[in-house]
């Protein structure tokens, strides 16, 4: 995945958008202005919020998972962009991060979605 394909992903996601709040390297996504995925431009990694219990799954299975960088650890992972974990799965995590974010939302901001 690179960063195109990571960004016209997450764009797919109903609701989402974008924005660069905290400088021209960090690609942020949000829903109903919740981050669910957060991007550093160079080198490209990317940040998705995780069920805590997944979270400690996926580093001890995969070597490019490592806790979420600038973020709560407990719930959030940072994906290095090496090619060894396939899109599909990337775009799962992702997936499952806005999913989390959604559900986490007021009822009223969910039924709009």
């Amino acid at each position: 995945m690179n960063i195109e394909d990571y960004r016209e992903f997450c764009l797919s996601l109903k609701g989402a958008t974008e924005g660069f709040p905290f400088g021209d390297d960090t690609l942020v996504f949000k829903v109903k202005n919740k981050v669910f995925t957060l991007a550093s431009l160079e080198p490209f990694s990317f940040n998705v919020k995780c069920d805590p219990e997944k979270a400690i799954e996926l580093r001890e299975s995969y070597p490019d998972v490592l806790p979420g960088y600038h973020m709560n650890k407990r719930h959030w992972n940072t994906i290095k962009i090496s090619g060894a974990v396939s899109d599909d799965k990337l775009r799962q995590w992702i997936r499952d991060s806005y999913d989390l974010v959604v559900a986490s939302l007021p009822a009223k901001l969910r039924l709009d979605l």
